[in-house]
C-alpha cells in the first residue's frame, strides 16, 4: 500500500511540474469556445470510457461535458469485446451517429497508449468537423507502434496533448517480474479535474454565474442545477 502510495504521489508532482503551464493553456482555450456556445465531448474506450463517464453530471464538476457512449467499447458489453473492438478500424464509422460534433465543440480523446484504431478515428472525425481536439494520453507510449491504418499515432492527429505520463503497461509496482498497481485512472481523473477546475476558475473572471452542478446530496437550492440543465439539454440528454 505505501509503495503504491509513494509512486502515486511521484507522478502527481511529475505531472503538477511538467503538464500545469499545457492545463492552463488548454483551458484558455476550451474557454473561449464554451462561451461562443460549445460543449465538451469526452471518448475512450474500456477503462478510458469510464474516466470519460466520470466527468458527466459530476457535483462539483462542469455543466457542458458530454460522455460518447459507443457500446461495444464499455468493459460492460464484454471485457474481451471492448480490446478487440478497439482496434477494429471500422468501429467509429459504424457508429458515427454517436458523435454529434459542431462548431466550437472541443473533443478530449482519452487513450493512455494513444495507438489504437477507435480513438484516433473519434479524433480525426471531430478534426475533420473543425472541433479542436485534446488527447490525454501517455507519451511513455511514444515508441509502441500505431494500429491504425494511417500510420499515425493519436498525438500526431490531435491539436493538443496533455501528458499523464503513465509508465508502459500502466502498473508502477513489480513483483516476480510482474507488473501491477495501475495508475492511469488515478492520473486521468487527477488531470482531467485540474483541466476542468482551471476552466471554471478562468470562467469566474469575467462572469459570476458558474457551470457547475451543486450537489444533490446537500440540501440546498437546487435552482441553479436545473438553470444549467435547461441551458445545455439540448445538446447534452441528462435524463
Amino acid at each position: 500500500m505505501h509503495a503504491y502510495f509513494s509512486e502515486i504521489e511521484k507522478l502527481i508532482q511529475v505531472v503538477k511540474e511538467q503538464e500545469a503551464v499545457r492545463i492552463n493553456e488548454a483551458a484558455r482555450i476550451i474557454v473561449q469556445r464554451l462561451q461562443r456556445g460549445g460543449i465538451i465531448q469526452l471518448f475512450g474506450c474500456g477503462h478510458s470510457q469510464l474516466l470519460a463517464q466520470e466527468a458527466f453530471y459530476r457535483a462539483g464538476g462542469l455543466v457542458p461535458v458530454r460522455p460518447i457512449f459507443i457500446e461495444p467499447l464499455a468493459l460492460h458489453a464484454g471485457a474481451l469485446a471492448s480490446s478487440i473492438n478497439e482496434q477494429d478500424p471500422s468501429i467509429i464509422e459504424q457508429h458515427k451517429e454517436q458523435f454529434d460534433y459542431r462548431e466550437n465543440d472541443v473533443c478530449i480523446v482519452i487513450s493512455t497508449s494513444g495507438r489504437n484504431s477507435a480513438p484516433i478515428d473519434a479524433a480525426l472525425l471531430a478534426k475533420a468537423r473543425g472541433v479542436f481536439v485534446l488527447s490525454l494520453q501517455s507519451l511513455c507510449y511514444k515508441e509502441q507502434p500505431t494500429r491504425h491504418h494511417s500510420g499515425q499515432r493519436l498525438e500526431e492527429v490531435v491539436d493538443f496533448v496533455i501528458d499523464t505520463h503513465i509508465p508502459i503497461g500502466d502498473g508502477v509496482l513489480h513483483k516476480h517480474e510482474m507488473q501491477y498497481a495501475p495508475a492511469s485512472t488515478v492520473i486521468g481523473s487527477l488531470l482531467l479535474n485540474a483541466l476542468f477546475s482551471e476552466i471554471i476558475e478562468e470562467i469566474a473572471k469575467t462572469s459570476t454565474e458558474l457551470p457547475i452542478f451543486v450537489s444533490n446530496n446537500v440540501d440546498s437550492d437546487w435552482s441553479h442545477n436545473e438553470t444549467m440543465i435547461a441551458k445545455y439539454q439540448h445538446r447534452i440528454d441528462f435524463t
